[in-house]
């Protein structure tokens, strides 16, 4: 059985969910432990073998955790079998939802040395309901600004499932 470490930095809950359908869609063989990045967690990487990171946008940044992380585990990181996926609301539109035209991973190549083996983008969840007062007036502001949902009484889900599931299929394969 393959031991797996999933560590998530999410701000709304949707980048634990996609992590969690690709755990679902690694199917039997893989034993995944979800881990909570933003608690900078003291990882022993030689006890899995394989890692996902998830990273969810906030405001157009990914957390300082992530990288602060990352520096810390640079070389464990480059030696074994890892990918990165980053969760953003930019994603939903065609030609931002993919590594090579995504604004966030090309900001996260730039600000970080790793170059993880596999990576990919999706589209996130806008739960305006969920919100408090401040983010919700911020992101409101934010999709009128981009041409996306403004009704604050409604949550859309924009991620798709078959792109995260063949992302797992990527995944597997590393």
């Amino acid at each position: 059985m393959e031991k797996v470490l999933l560590l998530h930095s999410s701000s709304d809950g949707q980048t634990i969910k996609i992590m969690r359908h690709i755990e679902a869609s690694l199917g039997e063989g893989y034993q995944c432990e979800l881990v909570d990045l933003n608690q900078l967690p003291d990882v022993e990487f030689s006890r899995y073998d394989r890692a996902l990171i998830g990273a969810s946008i906030r405001y157009g940044h990914l957390n300082k955790a992530l990288y602060q992380f990352i520096a810390k585990h640079q070389s464990a990181l480059a030696q074994h079998k890892v990918g990165f996926f980053c969760v953003n609301l930019t994603a939903r539109k065609e030609g931002k939802n993919t590594p090579e035209t995504s604004v966030y991973i090309k900001k996260f190549l730039q600000k970080s040395a790793w170059r993880p083996e596999l990576m990919g983008v999706f589209a996130g969840a806008l739960l305006y309901p969920r919100y408090k007062w401040f983010d919700r007036v911020m992101i409101q502001f934010i999709m009128r600004l981009t041409g996306g949902e403004t009704d604050t009484t409604k949550e859309v889900e924009y991620t798709d499932w078959q792109k995260v599931a063949a992302f797992a299929g990527q995944f597997k394969a590393l």
